[in-house]
């Protein structure tokens, strides 16, 4: 594997993974994706035109993938890990942190719009 390769993850778009892989040298490498230890069919890894050593890279996300809580995937080239991307599907997880952070950041909005009230109502 050349040294310096990186994958991007570019977006989750009609139920497939984008990513970009960079610093491959001049032959696609091949890629494995792993969910629960097995290998995912359908990766796609293809040259992205004008940028040499760049590869556009595609996992499709097949249904069975999907099912209630977290699931984690894997993007492997031999045995290194260059990416990985989580789904999180069903009933929504109250005590998930990004969740968590929504509500906090909410609060803070909140309170710093009543204190800069307070602030204008105290120098009048």
């Amino acid at each position: 594997m050349p040294e310096g390769m990186k994958l991007t993850r570019t977006r989750i778009r009609g139920g497939v993974w984008e990513g970009v892989l960079t610093g491959a040298g001049a032959q696609p490498p091949k890629l494995e994706v792993l969910h629960l230890e097995r290998p995912l069919a359908g990766v796609l890894v293809t040259p992205v035109p004008g940028r040499e050593g760049d590869f556009a890279v595609k996992v499709p996300i097949p249904a069975e993938v999907l099912s209630e809580g977290v699931q984690t995937l894997l993007v492997r080239h031999g045995s290194e890990t260059l990416a990985h991307f989580t789904i999180i599907t069903g009933v929504a997880m109250e005590d998930d942190l990004r969740a968590e952070i929504d509500l906090l950041r909410a609060e803070l909005d909140m309170l710093k719009r009543a204190f800069r009230r307070h602030c204008l109502e105290t120098v009048s």
